[in-house]
């Protein structure tokens, strides 16, 4: 058995962690509309034809926020077909899909109040502009007396939708897009969208679009460029990132993280030069809006469009995730705790169907994915304040880094005085003795030790096996005055809570 020690202290913290952190993303893409949230007809069905089972699932799962309706989907999207009665069907370019647009902003307004979570709306700032900008922020937030908030409530919704998280365009640097702009063209064209969205509701937050990957050419150049435009009307970046395994290399695969926090490092600095080149006292924070594992289901959506391109919810980037992923998972969430003071927002992409925690089957069940759970666990205990661990564990190397931890791991102090440790053992084979430093809180108890491990890293769930990879109890440890020794299996996710002795 290895050892590692954690030394954690109530005043070393990075910053209050910000709920939204624990978003999704729900985008006209798949089955992650029709056949996922959405679902007439099934036996779960309710009035509106959500899926009951689903909604279940991303209630435990605390979700946030949640970005709509795109994506790639939403720069060649206009927001007047998916409100009213009459709605046409439109081909996505995008996704070589048909839409119906039998799901639009009403019905997925509703279907947040159901899921006990926001709303965080997209505009298309690819083959549209400001005017369009101005006039969906007027049709969802303006009270009444004007022509598109008149308009909602002709169309059965007298209160606005006080929507306050917006997103300004999608991946505007990537030549994939509708609309594919320039910095220097995205940037004018989102601050003249954000001073016009904000003259109707000055209460709302705008995203607007980073580039849409650290390995893209522009990466860099774009932020500078487009910040220089912009700065003074938005208040987030965005940040998009996502990992595979195509080689097989688990260890390099889980040491991913590193990468993410690599981006998350070189965006702020960035934002922070625009700011010191603009002498502003403004702060721009990140939206890591769009992140997770993609990789498995390439070929098979490769495949999908040569047979059935334009048909309406095709069954795409249906990835099926496995134990190792979830590790990586973890990780991820791990480094978004660990740079709370500036990520402010992050959606896991998606929510279901789609490279997705929540899976269902038209007609069928509904089950959790492997990856699940370690974001189940964050955004159940990683709230309050993020702090700053001191980690001390052996290291490796891999490919793509050297000095690997074997141990990540970061901890939160809740508001009730509880502190929650967070922790990936990278180990292949051997388990860790933590030695967890407390002394600083007081008389705490360890309250519980929740485990994800399973032999087999490619082990998944399915609708016949759903628990296969489970959460289990870990096998817990002491606690002496303030002194925490803790066993983490070889290649486990771990969620250690310990809690003011009084409240055990």
């Amino acid at each position: 058995m290895k050892n590692a020690k954690i030394i954690l202290d109530k005043d070393y913290i990075i910053g209050r962690i910000d709920p939204r952190l624990y978003g999704s993303f729900i985008e006209h893409l798949g089955r992650a509309v029709y056949g996922g949230i959405y679902e007439p007809g099934h036996p779960m069905a309710d009035e509106q034809g959500f899926r009951k089972d689903v909604l279940e699932k991303v209630r435990d799962l605390g979700v946030s926020v949640v970005r709509y309706p795109g994506g790639n989907f939403v720069s060649g999207f206009n927001w007047e077909d998916s409100v009213g009665p009459n709605r046409p069907k439109r081909l996505d370019l995008a996704w070589f899909t048909t839409e119906s647009n039998a799901v639009g902003l009403h019905e997925f307004a509703d279907w947040t109040k159901k899921a006990d979570t926001e709303l965080m709306y997209a505009i298309n700032l690819g083959t549209r502009g400001p005017e369009n900008a101005r006039d969906i922020v007027e049709y969802a937030n303006h009270p009444g007396g004007s022509k598109f908030s008149d308009m909602r409530i002709a169309n059965g919704a007298r209160d606005p939708f006080g929507i306050k998280l917006w997103c300004l365009g999608n991946e505007m640097d990537g030549p994939w897009q509708m609309g594919h702009k320039t910095a220097l063209e995205y940037g004018r064209i989102a601050n003249e969208s954000a001073k016009m969205m904000k003259w109707v509701d000055p209460s709302i937050e705008l995203v607007a679009c980073g580039s849409s990957s650290s390995e893209m050419p522009t990466f860099g150049s774009w932020e500078l460029t487009m910040l220089d435009e912009c700065y003074d009307n938005i208040d987030y970046v965005s940040l998009h990132r996502y990992y595979g395994n195509p080689t097989n290399d688990t260890p390099g695969f889980l040491a991913r993280s590193m990468d993410l926090d690599d981006f998350i490092h070189t965006v702020v600095a960035i934002c922070d030069a625009v700011k010191g080149k603009k002498h502003s006292r403004k702060q721009i924070n990140l939206s890591f809006d769009e992140w997770n594992v993609w990789y498995h289901s390439n070929e098979q959506d490769k495949e999908i469009w040569k047979r059935e391109k334009w048909g309406p919810a095709l069954p795409l980037l249906e990835d099926v995730y496995n134990f190792e992923d979830a590790l990586l998972a973890g990780s991820i969430l791990i480094t978004f705790l660990k740079n709370a003071d500036r990520v402010k927002i992050a959606c896991l992409a998606q929510l279901v169907n789609v490279i997705a925690p929540i899976m269902t089957r038209n007609g069928g069940g509904c089950w959790a994915q492997t990856i699940y759970w370690p974001f189940y666990h964050a955004s159940r205990y990683g709230r309050g304040t993020a702090l700053k661990a001191l980690v001390d564990s052996p290291v490796y190397g891999c490919a793509d880094y050297d000095d690997v931890p074997l141990i990540d791991a970061t901890a939160t102090l809740g508001d009730d005085g509880s502190v929650t440790v967070f922790c990936v053992n990278r180990d292949l084979t051997e388990d860790f003795l933590l030695d967890i430093d407390l002394r600083a809180f007081g008389d705490l108890q360890l309250k519980e030790h929740i485990m994800l491990h399973h032999s087999d890293v490619k082990a998944v769930n399915t609708e016949e096996n759903p628990d296969n990879v489970a959460p289990t109890a870990g096998p817990g440890g002491t606690i002496d005055n303030g002194k925490a020794q803790i066993r983490v299996p070889a290649l486990s996710w771990n969620v250690l809570r310990f809690v003011p002795s009084a409240a055990n």
